[in-house]
């Protein structure tokens, strides 16, 4: 993984286009113990140091139902990460691999995403473990693990539909 923006043998930049097509909005702040990169974990562990997530107004009224779940998934922008690389060489050892087949940070959009302990809900933060983020990462939505969660609406056609 490249952690301070190098670019190490055999890895590929390109110019990122500009971002003009989505417009996302951070609903919180997630606070973490690692201010540095180099110290922050490679991946969450489920048994990892308890971490905050502190939700924005006017989406509070939003976490009424989740704390019947366990786990959750943790969307988040890794707004410290580069988004140029094609390929990269997480092992630094000249052999490189597309990005999209790495869980590197770094991305065209660099979107983070744990499977978290929920430990608490308490007003507006949320007590989690398993995150693998800076302290002060943005928050960019919260959902109920998918392994636990049952769809509540009516089936509808597509929900059955197999390969055929």
């Amino acid at each position: 993984m490249v952690r301070l923006n190098e670019i190490r043998a055999g890895e590929v930049a390109v110019a990122a286009p500009v971002a003009d097509d989505a417009g996302l909005v951070y609903i919180g702040r997630i606070h973490t113990p690692w201010t540095d990169r180099l110290a922050c974990p490679r991946q969450g562990r489920l048994d990892g140091p308890s971490c905050r997530i502190e939700l924005f107004e006017p989406w509070v009224a939003a976490l009424d139902g989740l704390a019947a779940f366990a786990r959750i998934e943790v969307l988040y922008w890794l707004d410290a990460s580069r988004r140029d690389l094609v390929r990269q060489s997480p092992a630094n050892d000249g052999t490189t691999r597309g990005t999209f087949a790495l869980r590197s940070p770094v991305r065209p959009n660099p979107i983070g995403t744990s499977i978290a302990t929920l430990v608490a809900i308490e007003g507006n933060i949320l007590t989690v473990r398993g995150l693998d983020c800076l302290d002060g990462t943005p928050l960019l939505d919260l959902k109920p693990d998918r392994t636990l969660f049952t769809p509540i609406a009516p089936p509808q056609p597509g929900d059955f539909e197999t390969e055929s």
